[in-house]
């Protein structure tokens, strides 16, 4: 039974790689096709997303051990996050309307967005420990 569960998740991480490293082509590709290397700044927030999250996570005191609330640092960095996330969607369009970029580079920014965050989100869900005891 532990040889079927190791396989599987040797399968599962190989397959996230293969969908992450496909995202990153993407971007890329979009960037290298149309000449234009204003796409690439999308990754900037790809990198950074997850910052907020993780340095609030850390700050953020639970007030009350059997609450769920965490506090208004948690908020903040889940805040942060989630703009982080909409700049990456959103810059590829605001490029293509202002005309620097071409509408198939923006395509193409955004599909590998959504494939980068959905293998970032697919692997802290699916890898995540649970906390209850």
């Amino acid at each position: 039974m532990t040889a079927d569960v190791d396989t599987f998740l040797y399968n599962s991480v190989i397959g996230l790689s293969f969908v992450l490293a496909l995202g990153f082509l993407l971007v890329i590709m979009s960037c290298a096709l149309y000449g234009n290397w204003w796409p690439l700044f999308v990754v900037a927030t790809y990198v950074l997303a997850p910052l907020p999250n993780a340095i609030f996570g850390r700050c953020a005191g639970r007030e009350d051990i059997m609450s769920d609330y965490q506090g208004g640092f948690a908020d903040a960095g889940y805040f942060l996050t989630g703009l982080m996330i909409v700049t990456g969607f959103c810059l590829p369009v605001v490029l293509a309307h202002a005309h620097v970029i071409t509408v198939p580079a923006m395509i193409m920014s955004i599909s590998g967005g959504l494939l980068i965050y959905g293998t970032i989100i697919s692997y802290s869900r699916f890898f995540a420990e649970d906390d209850s005891f």
